[in-house]
């Protein structure tokens, strides 16, 4: 039987805060929540969970692993995200997509692609 990913977790210092954030820029809800260790259910009918893990030293320095998503309107996305508290960090393109890298306020870093799009 194939190995399926049924959750995603990130470490934190402050796993409240982080899960407030999650939770408002994915449109979901915390499925479970065990003070340092809080789930959010999928956004999703086949996606993964995401956990949010609280640790006394999160790992310093760019994260090894990190989400993409693709949006109809890629402006409006990485508005909504910064008005909750992501930075954006950078804009990239290849032909056909463009993607902004933004981080999380913990600074984990993930994308908000928009296929067709030109810079």
């Amino acid at each position: 039987m194939p190995l399926t990913i049924d959750m995603i977790t990130i470490d934190t210092g402050d796993a409240r805060k982080l899960a407030e954030f999650w939770t408002a820029a994915l449109g979901t809800k915390i499925q479970n929540d065990w003070g340092e260790f809080i789930v959010l259910a999928p956004n999703t009918e086949s996606g993964p969970a995401l956990g949010i893990q609280q640790v006394p030293d999160a790992t310093p320095g760019k994260n090894r692993v990190h989400f993409d998503s693709h949006v109809p309107d890629r402006l409006a996305e990485v508005a909504r995200l910064v008005e909750l508290g992501a930075t954006e960090v950078g804009v990239h393109n290849v032909p056909g997509l463009v993607w902004s890298v933004l981080a999380d306020p913990d600074g984990n870093q993930f994308c908000v692609g928009q296929a067709g799009e030109e810079l």
